[in-house]
């Protein structure tokens, strides 16, 4: 994928205000610490995650979905009439149908002329989606776009924690469930659009590669759990391998095509052992990452683009800066993007 002409014109992160600490996660888990003699500390120690944010009980995906394109239209210099595609990018969804971008296209206003649906990718829909609104935006066919995703992690923790403290279960038969205990909430909004809508900076999608390894899907599944819980499992160890594997491929090319010279990396955020594994393989300068699992654990779709406003607003991204955007999902899918910001 090469593009010549596509912009990421604003980007706008909403957050939810209760914080879920690692340690009170624990502490909600201690009749199971105590009956398998689990130390305490250990859901940080082993992710690096100190905490995630929740909204509240009821909050729906596309009430985040409408906060954060609300926030990112504030700081657009584009109108809501202008935008001319609307994609809904999240893992999580209000109901199976009507599409979700449908109830976040009318919270936030946008125009009846605009296309809208939802993409769903596990934690790569963000990027899928940036992907194709920038063909779309390359070929002539729209000239703005707006891309949004609204996570809630809060009903798969919730189930998560009944069921490690209700059922009998052992060490091993934990170990899928841990990965949950990491999610947490959030949202992102982007205006995507020619360079020739943007008066000042133009921060450019240059392109990307993407690479599939679908004989992994079976690592990390979810599903719902009756009418308001989510459920899945997830082989973290194995999972771990075969994406950084994985990355591995894809990198090679993306490198060849877009050079390996970045100021600045962003990935998406699963954890401390996830990063460190990930720019080993690659022969990556740590120093040049960015994260925010410690504050936000893994935000599925939202966690990458929402490290990226992260990135900009500390000013470890600046004007010029190539940076690189290096998503891996289950399934397993991975899709690297170069910027220039």
């Amino acid at each position: 994928m090469r593009f010549e002409h596509v912009c990421i014109e604003s980007l706008a992160v909403a957050l939810p205000e209760e914080v879920w600490t690692s340690a009170a996660i624990e502490e909600r888990l201690r009749p199971l610490y105590e009956r398998l003699k689990l130390p305490v500390g250990r859901l940080e120690l082993m992710t690096g995650i100190r905490e995630r944010r929740m909204w509240p009980a009821g909050t729906r995906p596309s009430d985040a979905s409408a906060a954060a394109g609300r926030a990112v239209l504030a700081k657009s210099a584009l109108r809501a009439g202008q935008v001319e595609l609307f994609i809904h990018a999240a893992v999580s969804r209000d109901m199976l149908e009507p599409a979700t971008a449908s109830f976040a296209h009318r919270k936030i206003g946008l125009p009846g002329t605009a296309q809208i649906f939802d993409v769903s990718n596990a934690c790569l829909g963000f990027l899928n989606s940036l992907t194709i609104a920038a063909g779309m935006i390359e070929s002539g066919h729209i000239r703005c776009a707006m891309i949004v995703a609204g996570e809630n992690g809060r009903p798969l923790v919730e189930q998560t924690l009944r069921t490690l403290v209700e059922r009998p279960l052992t060490r091993n038969e934990i170990k899928p469930y841990f990965a949950n205990l990491t999610i947490g909430s959030g949202a992102v909004g982007a205006i995507v659009c020619h360079r020739s809508l943007v008066a000042g900076r133009a921060h450019r999608l240059l392109g990307g590669v993407a690479r599939a390894a679908t004989g992994h899907s079976e690592l990390c599944q979810g599903d719902t759990d009756g009418t308001e819980s989510l459920a899945m499992q997830t082989d973290s160890e194995q999972l771990l391998l075969a994406g950084v594997a994985l990355a591995r491929e894809t990198w090679d090319e993306f490198a060849g095509e877009q050079g390996a010279d970045f100021a600045r990396f962003v990935c998406h955020q699963v954890g401390s052992a996830h990063r460190r594994k990930l720019f080993e393989t690659l022969g990556l300068d740590v120093a040049k990452d960015f994260s925010t699992f410690e504050t936000l654990g893994n935000t599925g779709s939202v966690a990458l683009p929402a490290t990226l406003a992260a990135a900009v607003a500390a000013g470890a991204v600046r004007d010029g800066d190539r940076v690189g955007l290096l998503g891996i999902g289950s399934g397993l899918n991975c899709l690297m993007l170069a910027l220039e910001w």
